[in-house]
């Protein structure tokens, strides 16, 4: 890997900073995680005193073997003010959930992302919509000889769970490098995907299970779609975490396009998960709904009862594969399965 020119001007702001708060998405996935505690890792061993909090939304146990894990707030302090608030891996201000305060009471702001639906909403901004993970767009931030064994851990573990385990098409020869790289600091890189991405516990299989079979398809098998409620959840001792991967075990399902998961987030308040294998820009569809993501993976809120959320969701859906009938020319099949097109990105949901 030829030597990386990065760019400082995150590191610069955080030096002229008096002290620093870093910020994820709610509901934090593995590339949240590994982007704002890798960076307050690579603070903590370069920029020694510096003060530096990550908070985040109740991150899942299975992260835990990140630096930093313990050390997380999980509960807004309306009595705290930072000079310097950094986020990792959201699209908006209304992804940093009950930490959004701190946003926007800081003296400056700075916005690391990947999401192309990100209209830039602080005060400096590093976007780059063709990364695979926020990870890489952290990795192009640092001194790549000052990236320790800790940090790379971070850094790997959101290169990992947002390209699939480098099957997604948002995967690039960049970030195959950038992961060799970070294999190379010496990281158990099995463990991690064994441990993170991999490894589900009986709730999670039993919810999973749940969810499957209670799914259908619809316009003609183009669309696999389900939902968990409130005591679907209830019933199998399972909460948000829990719901991870399922979306993405029903987007391989044979020849559909388009998977859709809603689940009961709070009374009344689904979140809908949405995956493409080929042509379907989901992330139009997010947007529709005040969501956001990805072409490939996006995810929106609905409020109403399951029915009328499903409903809802699965009109737009219908009217975007009508759309893609329409472009395509008299006679020209869909992409083959194989076409690289088919891996989603992914998002945080």
């Amino acid at each position: 890997m030829e030597k990386t020119v990065f760019d400082p001007a995150v590191l610069e702001a955080v030096r002229a900073a008096e002290n620093v708060v870093i910020l994820g998405h709610v509901h934090p996935d593995g590339d949240c995680l590994g982007s704002t505690l890798g960076f307050r890792q690579y603070l903590r061993e370069n920029m020694p005193g510096k003060p530096a909090e990550v908070c985040l939304d109740n991150p899942a146990e299975k992260f835990s073997y990140l630096p930093g894990f313990d050390e997380v707030r999980t509960a807004f302090d309306p009595g705290r003010h930072y000079d310097l608030c950094v986020t990792l891996d959201a699209s908006d201000l209304e992804r940093l959930g009950e930490f959004a305060p701190y946003f926007s009471s800081a003296n400056h702001t700075f916005c690391l992302d990947h999401h192309r639906t990100n209209p830039g909403f602080a005060e400096n901004n590093i976007i780059n919509g063709d990364a695979s993970s926020c990870c890489e767009v952290l990795y192009g931030c640092l001194d790549p000889e000052k990236i320790s064994r800790e940090t790379a851990k971070c850094i790997y573990t959101g290169l990992v769970h947002d390209t699939g385990v480098f099957r997604y098409s948002s995967t690039s020869r960049k970030t195959m490098e950038i992961a060799g790289a970070m294999m190379e600091k010496g990281i158990d890189f099995g463990e991690i995907i064994d441990g993170s991405f991999y490894r589900k516990t009986f709730t999670q299989n039993r919810l999973m299970g749940r969810a499957l079979a209670g799914s259908r398809l619809y316009f003609g098998g183009g669309c696999i779609a389900g939902v968990l409620t409130a005591e679907d959840m209830a019933a199998e001792g399972a909460d948000h975490n829990d719901v991870d991967g399922i979306i993405d075990q029903m987007r391989v399902t044979a020849g559909v396009e388009c998977a859709l998961l809603l689940y009961e987030k709070a009374p009344g308040e689904f979140k809908a998960s949405i995956r493409s294998n080929h042509t379907l820009d989901v992330s139009r569809i997010a947007v529709s709904f005040g969501g956001g993501g990805h072409i490939r993976a996006a995810g929106f809120t609905l409020r109403g009862n399951s029915e009328d959320c499903l409903k809802e969701a699965l009109e737009a859906v219908r009217r975007g594969l009508q759309e893609i009938r329409e472009m395509r020319p008299a006679g020209e099949d869909a992409p083959a399965p194989a076409d690289s097109a088919r891996r989603p990105e992914t998002t945080h949901d």
